[in-house]
C-alpha cells in the first residue's frame, strides 16, 4: 500500500511554529507546489476563499518537510483556540546517539540541543538525569507549549 505521512499540529502562529520546528528538526519549509510561484497563488488557483487567504496579501507557509525526503511533512494548522492541556503524544528528538554511545558524550549533544532551541523559543521544563541507569534527557515546550523531550 502507497501512502504518505503528515503529521499535524494545531496552533495559534503557524509562522512562528514553522521557524522553531525547522531549526528543531532540520527541516525546511515547503516550497509552493510546482508551477505557482508562491502559496498564496496555489491557493488561490484551487480556490481557496479570499476571507481563508493571509490578510493582507500575505504570502505565508505552513508547513515543513524533511529536505533528505525521509522524514514526514509536518502541517501546522491554525486553530481559534489555545492549547489547554498535556499533549497526547510528543516528539522525541534522538540526538544523543543511544545508549552505545559514552553518556558524556551524549550529555553533551543534549545539552547544546538544549541551548539551541532554547535560543529559538523553546522552554526547558527539566533534565531527567539519572547517572545509575545512564539515562540523560530534556524535557521541553515549543513555543506554543507544546511538549517535547531531548534524549
Amino acid at each position: 500500500m502507497e501512502m504518505d505521512l503528515q503529521v499535524t499540529i494545531d496552533c495559534a502562529d503557524p509562522q512562528r511554529m514553522v521557524a522553531f520546528w525547522a531549526e528543531a528538526l532540520g527541516y525546511e519549509p515547503e516550497p509552493p507546489p510546482e508551477g505557482h510561484a508562491t502559496w498564496r497563488a496555489y491557493w488561490v488557483s484551487v480556490g481557496v476563499p479570499d476571507d481563508e487567504l493571509p490578510p493582507d496579501g500575505g504570502d505565508v507557509c505552513d508547513s515543513l518537510v524533511d529536505p533528505a525526503g525521509r522524514g514526514p511533512r509536518v502541517w501546522f494548522q491554525q486553530v481559534p483556540e489555545p492549547k489547554t492541556s498535556k499533549n497526547r503524544w510528543h516528539f522525541d528528538l534522538k540526538v544523543g546517539g543511544g545508549r552505545g554511545v559514552p553518556r558524556d558524550v551524549r550529555k553533551e549533544r543534549v545539552t547544546a540541543t538544549v541551548e539551541r532551541l532554547v535560543k529559538a523559543g523553546a522552554t526547558l521544563q527539566r533534565i531527567n538525569d539519572d547517572p545509575d541507569s545512564g539515562h540523560y534527557a530534556a524535557a521541553m515546550k515549543d513555543p506554543e507549549g507544546n511538549e517535547f523531550d531531548i534524549v
